[in-house]
């Protein structure tokens, strides 16, 4: 491998971390406390399954604003807004 492959190979990994919402890789500064597969093994003791939806961008920016304010981030933010809406936990 040339220098030119190297240094592409490493834009390639920057623009991948970009896209990602800027984490950091594996092993950098500020790397995840939990990987993946990890977090999704707590999710699971938790109880807590995956769930996707489509929704107005104008709603996904309020909830995205409360979620920044809550310590809970966005699922807590969405559970307490449905068990008010009427569901039950």
């Amino acid at each position: 491998m040339n220098k030119f492959e190297l240094e592409q190979n490493k834009a390639f990994k920057l623009a991948n971390d970009l896209k990602q919402g800027g984490r950091a890789r594996a092993g950098g500064a500020g790397a995840q406390k939990t990987d993946r597969r990890e977090q999704r093994k707590l999710d699971q003791a938790k109880g807590l399954v995956p769930f996707a939806c489509k929704l107005d961008d104008k709603l996904v920016k309020q909830l995205k604003e409360r979620a920044e304010a809550h310590e809970g981030g966005m699922t807590e933010v969405l559970a307490e807004l449905l068990v008010k809406a009427g569901l039950e936990r």
